[in-house]
């Protein structure tokens, strides 16, 4: 066998073993989610459950509490749908080799999840200056428990997100594993607030 011959059939087994190096990791990330959807289906669950036992004017006070910051989680709705659309498009650039762009995706999703966690902030913040926490009544335990989780998840995203951006040069076309997993990690986070809105703020 010629080095030309030998040195193609190296490249053929090093792309055969990256895609199968791609899908383990994309399936264990894939399993990971799959955990936490358990933990916040948990949360949801019971938050139900005890939802239904509340009596009817703790829970009508309860939302005419929320109601005064309601605009600020509609604005945070929002803001995670379009850092959804703006990872989409770091995943895009990568695919095609764009790492500059890549990379400035990733930063202004980071963006907008640290914007989303300053709003958050600012809506905890004013339950807080009125004695309102997390020992108030049953539904405000449960409000700070599934919202602050998630936003545990979300500064969890915001700190990876620049980490990855840092070394989208290191990447390319063929090899952004690290990538697509964090953006499939940032659509959990997106949907999980997506089901999380209505619940809390609308039912």
């Amino acid at each position: 066998m010629s080095h030309a011959d030998a040195a193609a059939a190296h490249g053929h087994d090093g792309g055969e073993d990256h895609a199968v190096t791609f899908e383990r990791a994309r399936f264990g990330m894939w399993l990971f989610i799959a955990s936490e959807i358990m933990m916040f289906g948990a949360f949801i669950a019971v938050y139900i459950v005890l939802r239904m036992s509340m009596p009817q004017e703790v829970v009508d006070y309860s939302k005419e509490v929320l109601s005064h910051t309601f605009h600020l989680a509609l604005i945070n709705t929002f803001i995670l749908i379009a850092s959804s659309y703006t990872v989409v498009r770091g995943v895009n650039a990568m695919s095609k080799g764009n790492k500059g762009h890549c990379e400035d995706m990733l930063i202004l999703t980071a963006a907008l999840g640290l914007l989303f966690l300053v709003l958050k902030g600012v809506e905890y913040a004013a339950k807080f200056d009125h004695g309102i926490g997390p020992s108030h009544n049953v539904f405000f335990s449960c409000y700070f428990l599934m919202t602050g989780f998630h936003g545990l998840h979300v500064l969890i995203g915001v700190i990876l997100l620049p980490w990855c951006a840092f070394y989208v040069e290191k990447f390319d076309a063929h090899h952004y594993a690290h990538v697509e997993n964090l953006a499939l990690y940032w659509h959990f986070v997106d949907v999980v607030w997506i089901f999380l809105f209505p619940i809390v703020y609308l039912l």
